[in-house]
Order: structure tokens, then C-alpha cells, then sequence
């Protein structure tokens, strides 16, 4: 178990959801992403709207935002590195009181370069706007709300980008994912414009067009 129990449950939970419901792992589109989560074969050439089943995967070796702490000369709370280092993994649907929502996690190494780019983008704006810092962890609903961390104390917040955050949705991150419940659901395929400077398929979809309408304040 990692320091981030609730993750580790949830995980557990969500696999042997779709397995009693559909009787198979989840699917997902991976987009010509080669991942260790894939179950079988893989082939990088196949076309980008077929789907692989997955299951996550434990890192051998935790990935950390030391490199994020250094380029911002900010200290970010440990449970990032547990929430996005700790495993191999597709985005997260879940249902709450709060509504239906998505978990990020990482797919791949690269997914976790991305990642690291897309928080420090994340930060930079919020120092800009002279707001305190959060970092983000998914979304709820159509996506136009972030689930973000407050970076002081770590309780978890809804989040409309450019706005500080609105709604305090649990005290900590662990006690935030053990409320969640794993939804069963067909894989969203995510067909996006070309954002070249951070260019990337499927998973950062969301972030992404937050993100876009992040850097129009």
C-alpha cells in the first residue's frame, strides 16, 4: 500500500467493476500510446479509434516533482507524487454526490513529461493571477470544473479556471478519493483540434481546453 490508501482501493474497486458488470477489463483509446497497462498486443500502427483493455499497473519506482519544485522554486505536497506517481494508468470515471467526473492518472512516461509540463503551466497561471497555489487531479461533469489540491493543506476544491477555487469537496485527497465510487462506461473517444505547444492525444483532452480557456484571462 502507498501513503495514498484510498488511490490504492479505488483501483482495486474500479477493475473488478467493469469486470461483474461487463465481464472484461476496462477499454480505453489509446491513440498509437503504447502503454504496460495494456492487456495483450499492441500494435502502435493500429488505428486510433480502436480501443485496448487495460489494468493498472504499479511503477517499479515512483514518479516524483522534484524537477517542478526546482523550475518554480515551490514545494508541492507529497501526495502529488503518490496520487500521479505510484501507477500506470487510463483516466478514472467515477460517480460522486458531487456528480460524474474523471480522475487523471498517467499512461505512460511520456503521459508523465506531459503531466509535469501541463502542472507547471498550471502554477504559472496561478501565480500570475496572484492566486495561491493548487495543482489539479481531473474534472467533474463536462469538464468545465477542475478538481484541484490546495497546495497549504491539501484539502481538495472545485475549481473554475482563471477563478479561485469554490467548493471544499473533502480535507484531503485520500478522504476525497475513498467518497468516490468507480463508474462503468464506454471509452470517450476524444477527437481535439491541434494545440502544438501541448500537444498530446486523448487523456490531457480536458485539462487541455481548461487550459486554453485558462491563458485567455
Amino acid at each position: 500500500m502507498s501513503s495514498l490508501p484510498a488511490l490504492d482501493n479505488f483501483l482495486k474497486k474500479y477493475h473488478q467493476a467493469y469486470i461483474d458488470r461487463l465481464g472484461e477489463s476496462p477499454r480505453y483509446y489509446p491513440q498509437g500510446e503504447n502503454s504496460v497497462c495494456i492487456e495483450g498486443e499492441f500494435d502502435t500502427d493500429s488505428s486510433t479509434d480502436e480501443t485496448v483493455t487495460w489494468r493498472p499497473v504499479k511503477r517499479d519506482e515512483t514518479g516524483t516533482f522534484s524537477n517542478v519544485d526546482s523550475a518554480l522554486e515551490i514545494t508541492l505536497r507529497s501526495e502529488i507524487d503518490d496520487f500521479y506517481g505510484a501507477y500506470f494508468s487510463a483516466p478514472l470515471l467515477f460517480d460522486s454526490k458531487w456528480g460524474d467526473g474523471e480522475l487523471l492518472q498517467v499512461w505512460n512516461d511520456t503521459d508523465f513529461e506531459y503531466l509535469q509540463q501541463n502542472i507547471i503551466g498550471h502554477l504559472m497561471m496561478k501565480r500570475k493571477l496572484q492566486q495561491p497555489p493548487t495543482w489539479f487531479i481531473g474534472v467533474l461533469g463536462d469538464g468545465d470544473r477542475m478538481l484541484t489540491v490546495d497546495n497549504s493543506d491539501g484539502s481538495v476544491w472545485i475549481e473554475i479556471p482563471g477563478e479561485q477555487p469554490c467548493e471544499k469537496l473533502g480535507d484531503s485527497l485520500n478522504e476525497f478519493i475513498a467518497s468516490l465510487t468507480p463508474r462503468v462506461a464506454p471509452p470517450e473517444l476524444h477527437i481535439e483540434e491541434s494545440m502544438p505547444e501541448l500537444d498530446h492525444p486523448g487523456i490531457w483532452h480536458r485539462i487541455k481546453l481548461m487550459w486554453r480557456n485558462l491563458r485567455g484571462h
